[in-house]
């Protein structure tokens, strides 16, 4: 159970940093925040792992998560271009 806290929590504080670090309005609320940095870290672990920066199993920093989630909300934004919204 404080396994999934944990991870909620640190998933926010990484997507609350990508937020601020992309220029622009991206939206959502808490648990979107939560999601782009719970994903952000997956990408950053999947990537990582590709690349053989990390080992099979190993997860991927904080520095990582905080890039991936903001890779995420790059591709968000070239997907959403033009569509009014976020």
């Amino acid at each position: 159970m404080l396994t999934w806290l944990w991870v909620a929590l640190i998933g926010l504080v990484i997507g609350a940093i990508a937020k601020f670090l992309m220029p622009g309005r991206q939206g959502g609320g808490i648990l979107i925040t939560m999601l782009l940095g719970i994903g952000g870290s997956l990408t950053a672990t999947f990537v990582g792992q590709q690349l053989g920066i990390y080992a099979q199993g190993e997860p991927a920093g904080f520095i990582a998560s905080v890039l991936g989630a903001v890779a995420l909300l790059v591709v968000h934004r070239l997907f959403t271009k033009g569509k009014g919204g976020g």
